[in-house]
């Protein structure tokens, strides 16, 4: 053994939540007993975007993917029977992160907790979901305003508490690079620490920028991650150190977690998954100067479907395996002096430097936001690109795609689906706590809110005392929204065909040859109805169909089927494309088809894409939806194609 004492093994962590806090709170109290050390909590979309679960926006989005949280009850009942007091959770929430903090300290100290003692993180970071992830809420600068409020809170009343997990994990499910991911996130960090600055007392800002962590991804080159995690490592220091004056090493460790990639998940021989898990864990766990404070694993089939508490218990078994069976933890740093790393390390901190001097000179990351989507939407493009050229190889997706059928996909139950009653148990226990509160304590709760929303106030007493009276996630968004303005990012698709012409010759062709016997350009309005965020699909199917020469509409995330069918009228759309991840598609698409009939536009053929599974493919079809595609469906040349063909088969038709 080469150090005198084994290293400690990280958090082990599983992100998880779903249907109701009962059911949720089952599940994390099973993962418990199986040896995970940490809690990570998934929130469904109505609570991140900061709707009750009564909401109209809400519908089919219950419980869907992660745990409805409305009120403190809902709190409590997450976490019964779990000491907050001698737990570490990590809460994935950003634009409601200062109320569900609020939440979990009020039933904190209603289990007579120590608050002081509480350790966890919020994720707390809102640059990247305006370019990545989508459960924004309001403009940039107040929701910059919140993160330090909380930042501030927590350096007084919880110092063991992460206040914000700068994210650069989505910004790799967006397309990033390894260079984009290191700078976008870096610049996220310091745009969220100079607006901290005044906000501290000087003499306790190093230890506030020490209590910065980072969640991030790790792909599957795995020695470019390994040597990214690296590079994140020295760049953080020499920006604590240079920026900041930071002089003491403990506070300009880079402290981080990570969840390793699902953007490289395949539906296609899905079991190919275990490998891929298990090889992007070694990129944040083999190099002991840049191991990750705590992992996360997805289950295999994720790109199927929920997992089941079988397929969670066999991510954790991964990472137990490796922390105990293994020697790995007995050795100094494996790769200190090895000079391909650090040939490799050396090359993205340049890439890096570089694209933070571009951030920088635009005026910082919230100034640079409609810059880096733009950035992440060309990534992907590219990376997409690839894998449809053949040029990166995917096993079992462009490559080797014969194989025996898979026996852990067989039968009933192979995949977890929510239940189907779930959203209509929170709905009657909402209702009942609605009318138990007391109303009055409610409104001055929300009053207090609103002044020190208005005033510049630390937004973290009220919304505690808030929680405490009874107030709902809806009702504290609401303030919110109406204090500070609601805001829709950039979507990072222009208008503007890009200089990806490779392979379209003919698709171009088809275009304008379907476009002159219209009379017009084929215009193709891509949607994304819901609260769904994930909006990665929907842009490369945009920018694709594009390139192609359509006309095409595509506003972003979060509209309302009203809007989409008012957008379909007002544009004269020959064909709607749909996007949704969330699991919500059936209850989204029956509203939508049924608008779009009343509306008289029921001509128009519709498609929509997603994490669809096979049991919903008929019930779409029955509602004349007349293509289905799913992320097996890579070959976006040929969805286009199949577009055209559509629009084609109607105008001759109608002829």
């Amino acid at each position: 053994m080469d150090s005198a004492m084994p290293d400690r093994p990280w958090l082990f962590r599983t992100y998880a939540g779903h249907s109701t806090a009962k059911a949720s709170n089952a599940l994390y109290r099973t993962n418990l007993e199986k040896g995970q050390t940490g809690l990570s909590v998934a929130f469904d979309l109505p609570t991140q975007t900061g709707y009750d679960s009564d909401h109209e926006l809400a519908v089919g989005e219950v419980g869907k993917v992660g745990v409805p949280v409305c009120h403190m009850g809902d709190m409590a009942a997450l976490f019964d029977e779990i000491p907050l007091e001698r737990m570490n959770t990590s809460m994935t929430i950003n634009a409601t992160a200062p109320w569900l903090l609020a939440l979990y300290i009020a039933v904190a100290e209603e289990q007579g907790a120590d608050v002081r003692a509480l350790q966890g993180t919020v994720q707390n970071d809102l640059i990247k979901e305006y370019l990545s992830r989508g459960t924004y809420i309001c403009p940039p600068a107040p929701s910059l305003r919140m993160i330090t409020d909380v930042a501030a809170y927590t350096r007084e009343y919880l110092p063991k508490w992460n206040p914000m997990n700068v994210c650069s994990y989505h910004l790799q499910e967006a397309g990033a690079t390894p260079e984009e991911e290191l700078s976008f996130a870096l610049a996220t960090a310091t745009a969220v620490l100079d607006d901290l600055r005044d906000k501290v007392p000087a003499e306790h800002f190093p230890q506030m920028v020490g209590r910065i962590s980072f969640f991030v991804n790790a792909g599957i080159r795995f020695v470019t991650e390994l040597c990214k995690m690296r590079a994140f490592v020295e760049l953080w220091d020499e920006i604590c150190r240079d920026r900041y004056g930071v002089e003491d090493a403990r506070y300009r460790r880079f402290r981080y977690g990570v969840q390793v990639n699902s953007l490289g998940l395949t539906e296609q021989q899905p079991e190919n998954n275990v490998y891929r898990i298990l090889i992007e864990m070694l990129a944040v766990t083999l190099s002991k100067n840049a191991r990750a404070r705590a992992v996360q694993l997805p289950a295999w089939n994720e790109a199927l479907g929920l997992p089941r508490p079988w397929d969670q218990q066999w991510s954790l078994r991964m990472q137990q395996i490796l922390a105990y069976e293994t020697d790995l933890l007995d050795y100094d740093d494996l790769f200190d002096g090895n000079p391909a790393i650090e040939r490799k390390v050396a090359a993205l901190k340049e890439g890096a430097r570089a694209e933070l001097a571009q951030i920088d000179a635009m005026g910082g990351a919230v100034e640079a936001i409609g810059y880096m989507k733009s950035r992440l939407v060309d990534s992907n493009a590219a990376r997409i690109d690839g894998i449809e050229a053949g040029s990166t190889t995917v096993v079992g997706v462009n490559a080797w795609q014969t194989g025996e059928p898979s026996p852990l996909t067989a039968g009933d139950g192979a995949i977890m689906t929510a239940d189907p009653d779930a959203e209509a148990d929170q709905l009657r226990r909402l209702s009942a706590w609605k009318g138990n509160r007391d109303a009055q304590a409610v409104a001055t709760a929300l009053d207090d809110l609103r002044r020190a929303a208005r005033d510049g106030s630390n937004i973290m007493p009220p919304s505690i005392a808030a929680a405490k009276a009874g107030v709902t996630t809806g009702e504290w968004a609401d303030v919110v929204r109406e204090v500070f303005g609601q805001f829709r990012a950039p979507t990072g698709v222009s208008a503007n065909r890009s200089n990806r012409t490779e392979g379209l010759d003919d698709l171009r062709a088809r275009v304008d040859a379907v476009s002159h016997k219209l009379g017009r350009r084929l215009k193709f309005l891509v949607g994304k109805p819901g609260l769904d965020g994930h909006s990665n699909g929907a842009e490369q199917i945009a920018a694709r169909a594009r390139d192609c020469g359509m006309d095409i509409s595509y506003e972003g995330i979060r509209l309302t089927p009203d809007e989409l069918v008012a957008a379909a009228r007002k544009d004269a759309a020959h064909v709607i494309g749909l996007s949704i991840l969330s699991g919500s598609h059936v209850p989204l698409i029956e509203k939508f088809m049924r608008k779009l009939h009343e509306a008289g536009l029921g001509h128009i053929p519709v498609i929509a894409g997603g994490i669809i599974p096979e049991a919903d493919r008929e019930r779409l079809l029955q509602l004349e939806v007349v293509r289905i595609y799913t992320p097996k469906d890579f070959q976006i040349n040929q969805i286009m194609d199949d577009i055209v063909s559509l629009v084609e088969a109607r105008e001759i038709a109608a002829e």
